[in-house]
C-alpha cells in the first residue's frame, strides 16, 4: 500500500492572534459576523469536510473561548491551548499537539487562518485532490489580478510585473514530519507554512483558489465578509 493511500488529512487552526489590524474590541477571530463568531463559520466549513480525520484549534493559554456555556463543536474538534508569540510557532506547537493525538508523520496536515471564514468544503476539497498525490504538498492562492506597484516614502518607485506573481491564502497542506522540520529550521520570521517549506528547498504546489477567501484583517472587511455570508444562505 502506498504512502497517500495510508496517510490521513488533519486540519489545524492556529487562533491564537490578537488581531489587533482589525481594531476590534478583542481576538477578531471571535468578532460576530453574520449571526456568529468569525471561527466557528470556518470551523462549520471544516466539519462539512468528512475526508478530515480531526481538526485541532490552537488558542493561546487561558482562553477560554469555547468552554463558553452551550457552544457546540463537531465531534472532530479538539482544542489545545499551546499557542505561541508568532503564527509560525503556534503552527508548530499545534503540529507536537497533533502527533501527542496519534497524528502520523507522513499524515497530510491543512494549516488554515480562523480569519479566513470564507473558505468553503468545496475550496478544501479542491486542495486536497491536487495535493494528496504530490511530493511536497500546497497551498490556495490566486494569481494576482491587479497592477502591482513597488513603493518607496509614500510615492511609486516601480511597477512589478505580475504575470507570475499569486497572493497566498489557506489552507496550505504539507506532510507533518516535514511541515515541523521546516518551520523548526525556518525559525518564528515565516509567516506562511508554504515559505518555511521553500526555506528547506521545496516548491510547492500552487492551487487556484477564489477571490472570496480572503483573511479578515482590517476594520472594513468585516462588512464585506457578512454581506458574502449572508448571501450564501438566500
Amino acid at each position: 500500500m502506498s504512502q497517500t493511500q495510508v496517510s490521513r488529512f488533519f486540519a489545524l487552526l492556529p487562533c491564537a492572534g490578537t488581531g489587533s489590524r482589525a481594531a476590534a474590541a478583542g481576538p477578531k477571530q471571535y468578532q460576530p459576523v453574520a449571526g456568529r463568531p468569525m471561527v466557528l463559520h470556518t470551523l462549520a466549513a471544516f466539519a462539512a469536510v468528512r475526508r478530515l480525520a480531526g481538526t485541532l484549534v490552537v488558542v493561546s493559554p487561558g482562553d477560554r473561548f469555547f468552554e463558553a456555556p452551550g457552544l457546540r463543536l463537531d465531534a472532530t474538534v479538539s482544542i489545545a491551548a499551546c499557542g505561541g508569540k508568532t503564527r509560525a510557532a503556534s503552527v508548530l506547537n499545534g503540529l507536537s499537539a497533533l502527533r501527542e493525538q496519534g497524528a502520523g508523520a507522513a499524515d497530510w496536515v491543512l494549516v488554515h487562518d480562523a480569519a479566513r471564514c470564507l473558505i468553503t468544503p468545496a475550496q478544501i476539497e479542491h486542495l486536497m485532490e491536487a495535493c494528496q498525490d504530490d511530493a511536497v504538498g500546497g497551498l490556495l492562492a490566486l494569481p494576482l489580478p491587479d497592477t502591482l506597484k513597488q513603493g518607496r516614502d509614500g510615492r511609486v518607485s516601480a511597477t512589478v510585473d505580475r504575470a507570475d506573481k499569486w497572493l497566498a491564502q489557506t489552507p496550505q497542506m504539507f506532510r507533518l514530519a516535514a511541515l515541523q522540520a521546516a518551520l523548526t529550521a525556518a525559525g518564528d520570521a515565516v509567516t506562511d507554512e508554504a515559505s518555511a517549506m521553500e526555506l528547506a528547498g521545496q516548491a510547492p504546489r500552487l492551487v487556484e483558489g477564489s477571490a472570496q477567501n480572503f483573511k479578515v484583517t482590517y476594520p472594513q472587511d468585516f462588512a464585506l465578509a457578512q454581506a458574502v455570508l449572508q448571501s450564501r444562505t438566500v
